[in-house]
């Protein structure tokens, strides 16, 4: 049975265990192209633990510095709602998105919808079974939108692994009816270059456009050669998505982006983008693409533009995601060192690496640039076995404030504010421990997001998590009522405001 604790104070550094972690991060780096892939892929990290790191992590345990194995812990202004396993689909859970009274949640194998109408009590709606990782997942209306990044004998979703070294191989985009929530119907799909890790919906009015992100082309791919330094977007009409279509394949690195090793060791190579987050109220985007940060113009969604772009060559492996603040003078890059399969969240690789990196934007128009402030990284040590990195989070609406909510794989949930760009904190967490002190095992949240006065989390192993804070700096978001909310489509929390 999972116990439940209030606050605990867990600061302990864990030298010998951290050095060891150090030595298998090492190892993973010099694995080569695999480390570049982030996110957990078919087969998610499972490295076995040293003798010497277990009884670590077991002393630790003993001395309450960190969490027992699947033991929860949390700030006092943070309780745990509900929780619901998963059930048939056994995959990696991956992102969520929301519309009305309804949770739709990414896994490897397909999807899941949840009635939320009742949050301490989740109800699961309909699962659809359609293999095909990562499934990052949005939604605009009548259609449901899901990412391939995985080689496939087709299109369907009774497909199976294909080598992405034959031209017939099928990865991309695929679209879905969910008028019927209960009973979800395949309606198109369009294949893209290098597959869809991720998407971004950029919703206008009788059409959706999708900006598909990948990255990783090889000359022995057919769908995916390179260079491939772009997006595709495609057009979806909403009354006739089987005409759904690329429309553009945009080049943002006409120079090829960074290099990558041996030019800046460490870093990943730029060869497309990981994930985009729109802001369409200021039309306005920000690219977190592996090894660079870019700013760029959405005004015409079939030709953005790039305004700014950044480099952090000495703390940043892998540009992962990207969050505006509601002012749009600010953006939150995450950093997925490790390509969340490592430890990272111990005193030897640091508060700077595999963390979040805070800019602010300034000036107007096309002279606005990006400028660094600072970095934050949850300081709660996490045993070695613990895949642990900055991942997916969302706003928590409150005017006058920058406060949000992210996913730390087995960190657990952060809550923090960057209202002062140079002096982030957290303000609240939730947590489980380690899943196992055996190996290291890619575990924990993958997203957690802020909808209608709950946070939502899509726990890697888990399952579905509703949490709920209680804070006075975060109170006033509860009134802030949403009718859909994907978060790499940013709204404008108080414009779109829904009583």
């Amino acid at each position: 049975m999972t116990s439940l604790h209030s606050t605990r104070v867990r600061r302990r550094r864990l030298g010998v265990a951290a050095a060891a972690a150090a030595g298998l991060f090492a190892t993973l780096l010099a694995a080569g192209p695999a480390v570049a892939t982030p996110d957990p892929g078919d087969k998610p990290a499972k490295e076995e633990t040293s003798k010497s790191q277990r009884a670590e992590a077991k002393k630790a345990i003993e001395n309450n510095d960190i969490p027992g194995v699947d033991e929860i812990i949390h700030s006092d202004n943070m309780s745990h709602v509900a929780n619901v396993p998963k059930e048939h689909l056994k995959g990696t859970n991956s992102d969520i998105a929301f519309q009305g009274k309804y949770a739709f949640s990414g896994n490897y194998d397909g999807f899941r919808i949840f009635d939320i109408s009742k949050p301490s009590k989740p109800k699961t709606v309909a699962q659809v079974l359609c293999p095909g990782g990562q499934n990052d997942i949005s939604v605009s209306g009548d259609l449901l939108f899901l990412s391939t990044d995985a080689s496939r004998s087709d299109n369907s979703c009774s497909s199976v692994s294909a080598p992405a070294t034959e031209k017939s191989s099928w990865e991309g985009m695929k679209i879905f009816d969910i008028s019927d929530k209960r009973n979800p119907e395949y309606v198109a799909a369009v294949e893209t270059a290098c597959g869809s890790h991720t998407h971004t919906l950029v919703p206008e009015g009788k059409n959706v456009y999708v900006y598909v992100s990948s990255y990783s082309p090889s000359a022995s791919f057919p769908d995916c050669q390179p260079p491939h330094d772009g997006i595709s977007i495609i057009k979806v009409p909403r009354k006739a998505p089987e005409k759904s279509k690329i429309v553009e394949f945009p080049v943002l690195f006409p120079d090829g982006g960074n290099p990558g090793a041996p030019t800046n060791p460490g870093v990943s190579a730029t060869t497309g983008c990981h994930d985009i987050t729109v802001l369409p109220s200021k039309d306005v985007a920000a690219g977190a693409c592996m090894g660079d940060g870019i700013l760029f113009d959405i005004k015409n969604p079939e030709a953005p533009r790039v305004i700014d772009r950044v480099q952090d060559n000495v703390n940043f492996a892998f540009w992962h995601s990207a969050t505006f603040n509601q002012a749009a003078n600010k953006v939150v890059f995450t950093d997925e060192l490790g390509g969340g399969g490592a430890a990272t969240c111990n005193e030897e690789i640091g508060p700077k690496r595999g963390a979040d990196g805070i800019y602010d934007i300034l000036g107007k128009g096309d002279k606005r640039k990006l400028e660094f402030k600072s970095y934050f990284k949850i300081d709660r040590p996490q045993a070695d076995a613990e895949v642990c990195v900055a991942h997916n989070g969302s706003l928590i609406p409150v005017k006058g404030k920058d406060i949000m909510v992210q996913a730390w794989y087995q960190g657990g949930i952060s809550v923090w504010d960057f209202t002062n760009s140079s002096k982030p904190k957290e303000i609240a967490y939730f947590e489980r421990g380690p899943v196992t002190l055996d190996q290291v095992t890619t575990a924990g949240p993958w997203s957690a997001y802020y909808y209608n006065g709950y946070i939502y989390s899509n726990d890697i192993a888990k399952g579905l998590d509703v949490i709920k804070i209680d804070d006075r700096r975060t109170d006033e978001a509860k009134r802030v009522r949403m009718d859909e909310l994907n978060v790499q489509t940013q709204p404008d929390y108080f414009e779109d405001f829904r009583n």
